[in-house]
């Protein structure tokens, strides 16, 4: 299988500190950003110089790491914003305008062509200093797509090295998302870039789509925070890319880790059925699926847990089967007849009937009670 053309930029340190309540320290950005390097990431939006003195220190501090990935910043298309990137010392600017009518008429009280003229004149400023540039469409989705075309067009005559269309608001289903991105495809020659959010639960999958009908740059944030519902979740997109896109480079095996330390610098916790990362990614109760992940893990299992840093769980319940019991106790050390361990498992049902667990000290207390009866 051919693999797809794509390279990630995380977003975290920047989009994914714009969740409500977020702000991470220096130190915590350095880390996150050491263990996003470490996974193969190519570019790292560390921030948003013009926010503060700190911020402008912290994306500084970053690109000076001297990390494998490019280090990216985000500027408006003022000339502040963009000498303060330059300042950071970072591989690449991100200057954005907002492109849709409705952003447009809002935010700029400006016609859009010289509200697009003074973007193009910010993108030349930055590519005559020497960085790299992205030129982003924010609300890209709700756009005329004749102006987004003229958009696109002029950040590529105007010297960006990459074009990036942002579906600011949620808004696209991933057919929709495959229809605009081979549309804008057709009118420029540098890559394009997708930036999801997950306002409709379509960021990952838009994101997916975006990349197989050809986009470059792929946006994501670890555990998909972000504004609102959040953005394409980095552990989503990376996995999808292996399993489907033939892209094998990144080291996914750092991604349970990689969640674990933004979930405790963010506050945010993941939710248990969160796909790769969450507690219950990997567990399993039915006794059905259990007895067959038992001859073959591939019969209920898409993603290896090891590729992720992840481990199999087998959870006790109502829907638990004798092979799953038995498996469990023996991996526990003991050793019970046929009839004890029926005697278990009608028990260990009983409690998941009444929404009561069977973690593994009641699971050794249950063990225990049938052998001193058998005694």
């Amino acid at each position: 299988m051919k693999s797809w053309n794509v390279e990630i930029c995380d977003v975290t340190l920047r989009d994914g500190e714009q969740t409500p309540g977020v702000s991470f320290t220096c130190e915590e950005k350095k880390e996150i950003a050491t263990v996003l390097n470490n996974i193969g990431v190519e570019v790292i939006e560390a921030g948003f110089p013009v926010v503060s003195p700190y911020e402008k220190g912290c994306v500084t501090a970053i690109a000076n790491m001297g990390l494998d990935a490019r280090i990216c910043c985000l500027a408006r298309a003022r000339k502040p914003d963009v000498e303060a990137a330059i300042d950071c010392g970072v591989d690449m600017v991100s200057i954005f305008i907002a492109t849709s009518d409705l952003h447009i008429r809002h935010k700029y009280r400006k016609p859009a062509d010289v509200v697009l003229a003074d973007a193009l004149g910010m993108v030349e400023f930055a590519v005559d200093h020497g960085i790299q540039v992205r030129f982003a469409a924010e609300d890209a989705s709700r756009t005329d797509m004749t102006f987004l075309e003229k958009v696109f067009r002029g950040g590529e005559a105007h010297g960006a090295d990459l074009l990036s269309f942002a579906d600011t608001v949620g808004c696209l289903t991933p057919m929709a998302m495959d229809r605009v991105m081979r549309e804008i495809l057709s009118w420029v020659t540098r890559p394009v870039c997708a930036h999801c959010h997950n306002d409709m639960g379509c960021a990952t999958a838009n994101t997916i789509t975006a990349a197989e009908a050809g986009a470059f740059q792929l946006h994501t944030t670890v555990n998909g925070i972000g504004e609102r519902a959040g953005n394409a979740a980095l552990e989503e997109v990376l996995v999808a890319l292996r399993m489907v896109g033939g892209v094998d480079r990144y080291d996914l095996s750092h991604l349970k880790k990689l969640s674990g330390i933004v979930e405790k610098y963010s506050g945010i916790a993941v939710s248990k059925t969160k796909p790769i990362v969450g507690e219950h990614a990997f567990a399993h109760e039915s006794g059905i699926h259990i007895a067959a992940i038992l001859e073959d893990p591939a019969t209920y299992e898409y993603v290896p847990p090891v590729l992720v840093g992840g481990e199999r769980m087998f959870i006790l319940g109502k829907h638990t089967g004798k092979k799953a019991l038995e498996h469990v106790v023996s991996s526990m050390g003991f050793s019970l007849s046929e009839r004890q361990i029926c005697d278990i498992l009608e028990k260990v049902k009983e409690r998941g009937e009444t929404k009561s667990g069977v973690p593994p000290a009641v699971l050794v207390e249950l063990i225990r009670r049938v052998q001193e009866e058998a005694a």
